[in-house]
C-alpha cells in the first residue's frame, strides 16, 4: 500500500500549471509582460502542457478510466466533479488567450479580458482541487484550515518560479518577478511548517471505544475483518514510520524551498545567462521537491476507517 503516483503527479503538475496560467493571465493583461511571440508560446505551452498531462495522469488512478466522463455529472454535490467542470471551462478562455497572444500578437482589448478570465478559471480550479481534500471530515490532517490555502499558496509559488524561469530566458535583466518568487517560496515554506506543526499536534478523539460505544476497557480486533484489501484500506491505510517521515520532510524542505531560494538569490546576483540557467534549475528542483511534498501529504493522512482494522 502506498500513495498512487498518478494522484501525486496530478496535484503537483496541475498546481504548477494553473499557477503559471493565472500569473500569465494577470501579468500579461496588465502590461507587466511583453507581447513576445516566443514568451507567449513557451509560457502558455508549458502551463497548458502541465495541466493536460496532470489531468490525464489522474485517470490512471481510476479502475475504469473510460468512465471518467461520468464524474462531470455530479457537480451539484461533488468537489471532484466541480473540479473537472472548472478545469474544462478554463480551457476556453485559455485557448482564446493563446490565440490572441501567440497568433495575433496582442495583449490588449479582448485578449486581456480572456487572459483575466483564464486566470480566474485557474484559481477556481485550484480551489476545487483543495476542497476535494479539505471537505473530507474522516481525515483530520486534510480537514483543517491549512489545506485549501496551502493549495493556493503552493500553486502560486510553483507558478511564479516557472514563470520567472521562462521570463529570464526572454527578458534578460528582469528582477521584479524573481524577487517576488523568492517571497512566495518563503511563504510556502512557512505555511508547510505551520501545517506540519498543526498536524503533529492533532488529537483525534475517535477511538474504537467511541466508535462502538463501549467503555470500561480497550476494544480490540480479534481477527482481520476480511481476506483481501478494500479500496479505503488501499487508499487511506498507508503507514509510514516516524523516522522515514522526518527524513522525507527534510528532503521536501531542501528541494521544494531551501535550494530554490538559494538558486533564485544567486540568479538575482549573477548576470545573464547564468542567472537564467539558475532560474531554470530552481524550477526543476522545486518540482521534484513538490512531488515529495505531495507524496507525504497523502502518506501521512489517516482515515478513521483504519480503526476498523485495529490501527
Amino acid at each position: 500500500m502506498h500513495p498512487a503516483f498518478s494522484v501525486v503527479f496530478f496535484t503537483t503538475a496541475t498546481g504548477a500549471g494553473y499557477g503559471l496560467l493565472a500569473l500569465l493571465g494577470v501579468l500579461a493583461s496588465l502590461g507587466f509582460i511583453p507581447d513576445d511571440f516566443w514568451l507567449g508560446l513557451v509560457g502558455l505551452g508549458l502551463a497548458l502542457g502541465l495541466i493536460v498531462v496532470g489531468l490525464l495522469s489522474s485517470t490512471g488512478h481510476l479502475g475504469r478510466p473510460e468512465r471518467a466522463w461520468r464524474a462531470f455529472s455530479q457537480w451539484r454535490s461533488s468537489w471532484l466533479s466541480r473540479e473537472g467542470v472548472a478545469s474544462m471551462a478554463t480551457f476556453i478562455p485559455a485557448g482564446l488567450f493563446g490565440i490572441g497572444w501567440v497568433i495575433l500578437g496582442r495583449l490588449d482589448g479582448w485578449v486581456a479580458a480572456v487572459g483575466l478570465l483564464a486566470a480566474i478559471g485557474a484559481i477556481v480550479t485550484v480551489c476545487m482541487t483543495g476542497m476535494i481534500y479539505a471537505s473530507l471530515k474522516p481525515i483530520a490532517q486534510w480537514h483543517s484550515p491549512y489545506t485549501l490555502p496551502g493549495y493556493l499558496i503552493f500553486s502560486a509559488m510553483s507558478g511564479s518560479v516557472l514563470l520567472n524561469a521562462v521570463l529570464q530566458g526572454f527578458v534578460p535583466g528582469s528582477k521584479t518577478l524573481l524577487a517576488f518568487s523568492v517571497l512566495l517560496v518563503l511563504l510556502g515554506w512557512i505555511w508547510k511548517l505551520a501545517t506540519w506543526r498543526y498536524n503533529d499536534r492533532l488529537e483525534i478523539a475517535t477511538t474504537a471505544n467511541t466508535a462502538t460505544g463501549l467503555a470500561g476497557g480497550t476494544v480490540r480486533t480479534l481477527e482481520w475483518p476480511h481476506t483481501e484489501e478494500n479500496y479505503l484500506l488501499k487508499e487511506m491505510g498507508f503507514r509510514i514510520a516516524r523516522k522515514h517521515s522526518a527524513k522525507l520532510r527534510r528532503i521536501t524542505q531542501a528541494l521544494a524551498f531551501a535550494l530554490p531560494i538559494l538558486l533564485l538569490v544567486a540568479a538575482f546576483a549573477l548576470p545573464w545567462p547564468f542567472g537564467a540557467a539558475l532560474s531554470v534549475l530552481a524550477a526543476i528542483v522545486q518540482f521534484v521537491g513538490m512531488l515529495v511534498e505531495r507524496w507525504l501529504f497523502f502518506a501521512e493522512a489517516k482515515h478513521t476507517v483504519t480503526l476498523y482494522y485495529g490501527r
